[in-house]
């Protein structure tokens, strides 16, 4: 299992709003997409124990977990227009 932090990345800079939420939705996402990752390996774990329902239901947290992910991307883009 790898240690992350859900700190701020750029806490100590200064820099424009705009730059400062794409760094941070950036962020994010490769947060969720390493979330989701574990979230399917562990699904493998407990389907390979037979406990089907459990891996059945974290696959769905890690389909979830890109919808968030989508949307984070959606608002970079959104940002990205506007600038």
């Amino acid at each position: 299992m790898s240690h992350h932090s859900h700190d701020n990345p750029d806490a100590q800079q200064e820099m424009p709003f705009d730059e400062k939420l794409i760094k941070l939705l950036s962020h994010w996402v490769r947060h969720n997409e390493d979330h989701a990752d574990s979230y399917r390996q562990w699904a493998d774990q407990a389907k390979a124990h037979r406990l089907t329902e459990a891996g059945d239901l974290l696959e769905k947290a890690a389909e979830m977990t890109d919808l968030i992910s989508r949307q984070f991307k959606a608002a970079a883009d959104a940002v990205h227009r506007r600038a």
